[in-house]
């Protein structure tokens, strides 16, 4: 347990020093539905995704240390994979099944650490959840952990500029309450959990 110690301190500074400034200040970020977060133990949080600022805010609002599995590319961003590396983050290759990514994300959750997976596996422009993958849900059976249905509001539009001044949006995330893991790994079971986690998403996006 040793070597959770410096992750989890380094997690901890540039929540507090780097995200808490932008989430609160910038965007004036508001949590609903906190007590529905799971406070031992690890869970699987599923979101919508809009932005590429969804990991750091999700994770510095959800009060946990949560792991997310992010696109390659984004860790040749300098600032932006600096952020996402420290935060746990680690990469998946699009359009593969990376069985790499999946042990490591197995591996986390045996740990007690909590992961963070985007539903759609890419961000909508709409910001709501449009075509859910069920790489969550099959994770949930083979891993027996909770699924944690996450909204984040506003993020596919974080900016706006009227007369060339820019207006920041509100960001608003709501939990809801988890969801079990699916009862088999058949399609249809996988596929059922993905629809509902798909719907519970969707009616606290509004």
């Amino acid at each position: 347990m040793k070597n959770d110690i410096l992750p989890k301190l380094i997690y901890k500074l540039v929540s507090t020093l780097f995200v808490l400034p932008i989430y609160k200040f910038v965007f004036k970020g508001h949590l609903i539905g906190k007590d529905n977060i799971p406070q031992e133990g690890s869970f699987i949080m599923v979101s919508n995704h809009g932005s590429l600022l969804d990991p750091p805010l999700l994770g510095h609002a959800l009060g946990r240390n949560i792991s997310f599995m992010a696109k390659a590319e984004l860790f040749e961003i300098p600032f932006i994979g600096l952020v996402i590396r420290a935060c746990g983050a680690y990469p998946v290759k699009r359009g593969i099944v990376d069985k790499n990514t999946i042990k490591i994300a197995c591996k986390k959750l045996l740990n007690d650490n909590c992961i963070g997976i985007f539903i759609d596996g890419t961000r909508q422009k709409n910001g709501r959840v449009n075509k859910p993958k069920q790489g969550a849900a099959s994770l949930a059976f083979k891993n027996q952990k909770l699924l944690l249905p996450v909204a984040i509001l506003n993020s596919h539009r974080l900016v706006r500029f009227k007369f060339c001044i820019p207006f920041f949006s509100k960001i608003v995330i709501k939990v809801g309450k988890p969801v079990r893991p699916p009862k088999s790994s058949s399609k249809e079971d996988l596929n059922s959990v993905t629809m509902q986690l798909q719907d519970n998403i969707n009616n606290m996006i509004g």
